[in-house]
């Protein structure tokens, strides 16, 4: 994965758009480690292979970035987004990575199903 380049990221969510597309999308703060620290509060989300057809996508901010996709009936989003990738499948792969490189939050978009 490389940085985030707001320009080739924008193109190629423009070119998943008004089309069915399979969506993963997840988050976490550590909730694979919160037994290390009993205090510590862990949360996340995951969703995969959501199948989803969006009119408008849009990345936007100066880094961390947020990445959104207007819905029929709503929006889904993520933010804190650092790094993104097409890989040889043609699948947008987005992620953002703290301070220590751990994954916080990823929005993939496929057009076929993520396995």
């Amino acid at each position: 994965m490389e940085s985030i380049d707001v320009k080739s990221v924008q193109e190629t969510i423009n070119s998943f758009a008004n089309q069915d597309v399979y969506l993963h999308l997840e988050t976490t703060n550590g909730a694979y480690a919160s037994h290390n620290d009993q205090s510590f509060f862990s949360a996340g989300a995951y969703i995969r292979n959501a199948l989803v057809r969006y009119e408008l996508g849009k990345i936007t901010g100066n880094g961390p970035y947020r990445a959104g996709l207007k819905i029929n009936l709503g929006w889904v989003y993520a933010e804190g987004l650092t790094h993104f990738e097409v890989d040889e499948q043609g699948r947008l792969l987005l992620a953002g990575h703290d301070q220590k490189g751990k994954l916080a939050v990823a929005l993939e978009l496929s057009r076929t199903p993520f396995e």
